[in-house]
């Protein structure tokens, strides 16, 4: 029989750089026992190495089926709970190309990564979190509100993310709450592995454009992301939180 452990437990997806691994080291700090899976193992090793024993890291493709099942099974054998799954995982835009030479096999692609994952890992865990009445927090995109050319596959990826938030906030309420979060410009230079980090490289005028008065940070993110999955937020579902310094709502006239 699997013992329940003692400590409350989230899985990070995409946890091994960028937002993601400051959301896990958030969480860490926070008390929690913090699964990391990234489809990077190099940056998922990287990480769990850097926060030590309160991380494990797994080299999971979270677009995958088979691997999300193992994962989760992975998940219930060495810790017998889940309280909280942040669906962090996924792709930029890597066929930034006008829509009518984005291929088919490039829009899957950022479907998958970005969409498919969060209602994979969402499906799976949801028999854990059940049971420890717990939440999700999905990692979407001010791009789900407004987009820049040629990010046709990126955008509606990420407003996919953002209906279904809803969609399975309804389904599975009570039990399990389920919110948003759409970040804004977050640097994140610096919060990548080892072989790609470096400092952000800012201009006063990124920072002076957004209401706030500077670019995002991880922090900004994460903060956020604990709160949502803490007993504080136990009466919000089903909501998207706009992280971006108040970018979308300035408006701009050329």
């Amino acid at each position: 029989m699997t013992a329940q452990h003692s400590s409350r437990v989230a899985l990070v997806t995409g946890g091994g750089q960028g937002i993601g691994k400051g959301i896990a080291k958030r969480l860490a700090a926070d008390g929690m026992q913090v699964v990391i899976a990234d489809i990077d193992g190099e940056a998922a090793d990287e990480t769990g190495a850097e926060l030590g024993a309160q991380i494990t890291a797994m080299m999971v493709d979270v677009s995958d089926e088979p691997a999300v099942e193992e994962m989760i099974r992975i998940i219930h054998s060495r810790y017998g709970r889940l309280d909280a799954l942040i669906n962090n995982a996924g792709i930029a835009n890597p066929a930034a190309a006008p829509v009518e030479r984005l291929t088919l096999n490039d829009w899957s692609r950022v479907i998958a990564a970005n969409l498919t994952s969060v209602f994979l890992c969402s499906k799976h865990a949801i028999p854990l979190l059940r049971a420890s009445m717990g939440s999700i927090v999905n990692i979407a995109s001010t791009r789900a509100l407004q987009s820049e050319a040629n990010t046709e596959a990126y955008s509606a990826s990420k407003g996919g993310v953002m209906a279904l938030t809803h969609a399975l906030a309804v389904s599975l309420g009570p039990d399990i709450r389920v919110n948003c979060i759409s970040p804004g410009w977050i640097a994140v230079d610096d919060w990548k592995k080892s072989a790609r980090r470096k400092q952000p490289v800012l201009r006063p005028e990124d920072h002076a454009q957004h209401p706030a008065g500077r670019v995002g940070h991880p922090e900004d993110i994460a903060s956020l992301a604990a709160y949502l999955i803490s007993p504080k937020a136990g009466f919000i579902t089903g909501q998207n939180f706009v992280v971006d310094g108040g970018m979308t709502k300035k408006m701009i006239y050329a």
